[in-house]
């Protein structure tokens, strides 16, 4: 295998035709700038980019370079979500009313134990906040699951205001740590998504989804995946004055399936066939840039206390 530290000597070889980029998300649009104008194809994480028109201008470049370019959703291939899929795609829920998910964990300040996250996540300057980081991934989970998003609520937060980097050095953390955003879908669907790293777990897993349908409802996390149908739903009654006589998790049944590849390595393949067997891949720089929007218009709601519809986006 050829291995080198010398990015611009990688730049123009011409045996390296792939760039895959996963630097922070401050350097990001301009490395693959620098891709796109040496020619080489490019699959990148998201954000593609700090803002929206960097976004979109990174996306006109491969456009017009002829490139062929994928942006990584990895969520999308979570086994528990996959299962998601399946109990939709075979009309599960009937009509979905509602998405309700918890996305976060504690990370640590820094000082007493170790954070579990880089320090320049809670730095604006670094390109840091999870409404930047989480809501892009929001967008495509929701666009490709529940419906497409047409508009958003947002309340960011600071909650913990001073950190301690790598090497134990205290610094004022001046970005979002946290985030509360309700979504309106094109069909109807509302679905609402905390994300937090500033709580401590108290469900099935890191990430889970709550979708609620006329016919039944499901909670998938990473792995897991419950439901439960019109027919075996229990029928509380409110009574605070005795203890509650039903336990509703006893009341949902695992979905089977699997086994499944690791989310990344599937939709690397998946990006791999594209470049050498023309198979389809839908999730290019476009879809990237869509996230991008949706973070932008969340921290517009937050900034101005209000609604802010996310229009259709084309490049």
């Amino acid at each position: 295998a050829r291995w080198t530290t010398d990015l611009n000597a990688a730049l123009k070889s011409r045996e390296d035709t792939l760039f895959f980029d996963a630097a922070t998300t401050k350097l990001r649009a301009k490395l693959l700038r620098r891709a796109i104008a040496a020619g080489k194809d490019i699959y990148c994480e998201k954000p593609v980019a700090e803002t929206l028109e960097e976004a979109v201008e990174v996306a006109r470049a491969a456009k017009a370079a002829g490139i062929r370019h994928g942006v990584v959703q990895d969520k999308l291939f979570l086994p528990g979500l996959l299962k998601l899929k399946m109990l939709i795609e075979s009309g599960f829920f009937g009509g979905i009313l509602a998405v309700r998910g918890e996305f976060g964990y504690w990370v640590f300040e820094g000082d007493w134990q170790p954070a579990q996250r880089p320090s320049w996540n809670y730095r604006k300057k670094d390109g840091g906040g999870i409404i930047l980081d989480m809501l892009c991934h929001w967008r495509y989970v929701l666009d490709n699951l529940f419906g497409e998003v047409k508009s958003v609520s947002c309340l960011g937060a600071t909650h913990i205001p001073k950190r301690w980097d790598e090497n134990g050095k205290s610094y004022k953390a001046d970005v979002d740590d946290a985030a509360y955003a309700t979504f309106q879908l094109a069909n109807g669907v509302i679905a609402h998504i905390n994300s937090s790293w500033c709580t401590r777990v108290r469900r099935d897993d890191l990430v889970t989804f709550h979708v609620d349908g006329t016919l039944g409802s499901a909670v998938a996390g990473l792995q897991k995946c419950w439901s439960q149908a019109r027919v075996n739903t229990p029928r509380p009654v409110w009574n605070p004055d005795v203890p509650q006589p039903i336990n509703f998790f006893e009341t949902w049944s695992e979905v089977p399936g699997g086994p499944y590849e690791n989310g990344f390595k599937a939709e690397w393949e998946m990006f791999i066939r594209h470049l050498f067997e023309g198979a389809p891949f839908k999730w290019t720089l476009l879809e990237g840039a869509k996230g991008v929007q949706l973070a932008e218009a969340g921290l517009k709601s937050w900034k101005e206390r209000r609604w802010i519809d996310v229009p259709e986006l084309q490049v």
